[in-house]
């Protein structure tokens, strides 16, 4: 689960009324949580937490997206090293999201599994920032699915848990990915060499980032609509 910065004391109830602090409990805020929303063409998009129960529907999808993936997907320096299983992926997720730092999200369009993004690296204090990763299955690709769940996805990380700035790092040969941010009217912060291990090699990425400021009160999805996205 998310947490808040804020804590609560905890007192034990006397006669005379409540007794000495004896302990704190951080306030949980902002997962597990459910999220919709409706993609430029009309989909219905939900953005969840995956489950056990997904594993078939998640290893098919993997499967039959490989090759529209593989150019993108990071891979491990050490090629010995081996891939981890859906168990272990998933139980790495639920252990960033219980300790605050990720918010690792299912994308479903229509009911189906569909792809995933993934708000990790979360900081809070006077940092209040994370990256975005994500991908999204071909045959659902460029009908505004992938800008709608990020939007929905950085909305609830703004709004809700109280973040401050979300960036997306890009291959710039990745040219679905970077429709993505440039329909969201993400910032371009300029290229980072050797930022990620792809297929074999340290590459680099083009950095992108928005700061809840820069909506002007106003929500990310909202530039999915605007005339004049900046």
């Amino acid at each position: 689960m998310r947490y808040a910065d804020a804590t609560v004391e905890v007192r034990p109830t006397t006669g005379d009324g409540p007794g000495p602090v004896i302990f704190h409990r951080r306030q949980t805020v902002g997962w597990p949580v459910r999220l919709e929303a409706t993609s430029p063409a009309g989909d219905r998009v939900v953005l969840r937490p995956l489950t056990a129960e997904d594993e078939p529907a998640y290893l098919t999808l993997r499967r039959e997206n490989a090759a529209w993936l593989a150019p993108w997907d990071a891979t491990q320096p050490n090629p010995a090293e081996p891939g981890r299983t859906y168990t272990q992926m998933l139980r790495t997720v639920d252990e960033e999201a219980d300790a605050g730092r990720a918010l690792p999200f299912g994308i479903e369009v229509g009911g189906s599994l569909a792809g995933q993004v993934n708000l990790s690296n979360i900081v809070m204090g006077s940092f209040r920032s994370c990256n975005a990763g994500y991908w999204i299955a071909r045959a659902v690709a460029g009908r505004g699915v992938m800008p709608t769940a990020l939007a929905a996805a950085a909305d609830h990380a703004f709004f809700t848990v109280g973040l401050h700035r979300l960036e997306v790092n890009i291959r710039p040969e990745n040219a679905a990915s970077l429709a993505v941010v440039r329909k969201l009217g993400l910032r371009d912060e300029g290229i980072r060499e050797r930022y990620l291990h792809i297929a074999g090699s340290w590459c680099d990425h083009r950095s992108f980032a928005v700061t809840v400021e820069e909506l002007d009160g106003g929500r990310l999805a909202d530039r999915l609509t605007a005339p004049n996205t900046p």
